[in-house]
């Protein structure tokens, strides 16, 4: 069973707000707080239910960098019993998304599982990932971008009205030899229904329109001679950045996450000014 990425444009990654016309992007520091639940399974993944919870953290500013902390807590009800998934993210990315630092510890039934731990770096015509942990290796990718640059790319290219476009990103979750492709489909602006479930959640943004994205995320691996995506996510983004009303889906099976409670906190106005100027 997979667990969604901290950074799934996401989800990975997540909340921003443009500051204006003719200024430069300030990202808004938040916590988003996500309910999961199982949309659908097939047989052969003998999951039976599925119930948990996604909370998502950003901070910092176009001076200091980004910090990402994302903690996805997942019980899984089996044919053979239960199973708890606990993944814990956290990441720092700098301003000029040039260095990108992260840790990502993955637990089943409170033992840990999994650690991945490094720095990646772009450096010249590519990207060099230090690893720590599970091993000291290095490792050499095309060039990439990292979960913040990731959300620039993605919104300036639905200010500008592209609606299709493909990516390589790293996001330090996985292990890796390559880094992931990801191809968006951005569909056209829509305001939010007066019975939108996640509505209260979202307060004042409600009166916000929203984006609906699809992002299929592919390992480079073939299936038949053609390649076919390891999974997809479906969401609604607002003019402010905020992701909610998320599909995930993996060959096996489905979940959704639904937006349940929204912190907003106050950027680094000085900070703002500066990189606006």
């Amino acid at each position: 069973m997979r667990v969604p990425r901290a950074s799934v444009l996401l989800l990975t990654s997540f909340l921003c707000a443009f500051a204006g016309a003719a200024a430069a992007q300030t990202l808004l520091p938040h916590r988003a707080v996500y309910d999961l639940a199982l949309s659908e399974a097939d047989d052969e993944a003998q999951i039976e239910a599925l119930t948990g919870r996604w909370v998502f953290e950003f901070s910092g500013s176009a001076c200091e960098g980004y910090t990402l902390k994302s903690r996805i807590v997942m019980r899984f009800e089996m044919t053979e019993g239960s199973r708890l998934i606990d993944q814990r993210v956290t990441s720092f990315e700098d301003a000029a998304g040039e260095t990108f630092r992260f840790v990502t510890k993955s637990f089943i039934d409170e033992e840990l599982d999994n650690e991945v731990k490094g720095t990646a770096r772009r450096e010249g015509t590519g990207t060099v990932v230090e690893y720590e942990q599970p091993e000291k290796t290095e490792r050499s990718f095309a060039p990439v971008l990292f979960p913040t640059g990731q959300l620039r790319e993605l919104l300036e290219k639905a200010k500008a009205g592209e609606r299709f476009y493909e990516s390589a990103v790293f996001d330090g979750t996985e292990f890796t030899d390559n880094a992931v492709m990801v191809s968006v489909v951005v569909g056209e602006p829509k305001p939010v229904d007066e019975d939108d479930t996640e509505r209260k959640a979202l307060g004042p943004l409600a009166r916000d329109t929203f984006l609906p994205v699809t992002a299929a995320y592919f390992d480079g691996e073939a299936s038949d001679g053609e390649e076919v995506s390891e999974y997809n996510v479906s969401f609604k983004l607002h003019e402010s950045g905020i992701q909610r009303d998320m599909m995930i889906r993996y060959a096996d099976y489905s979940m959704t996450a639904k937006l349940a409670d929204l912190a907003l906190f106050e950027p680094d106005e000085g900070c703002a000014r500066e990189s606006g100027n």
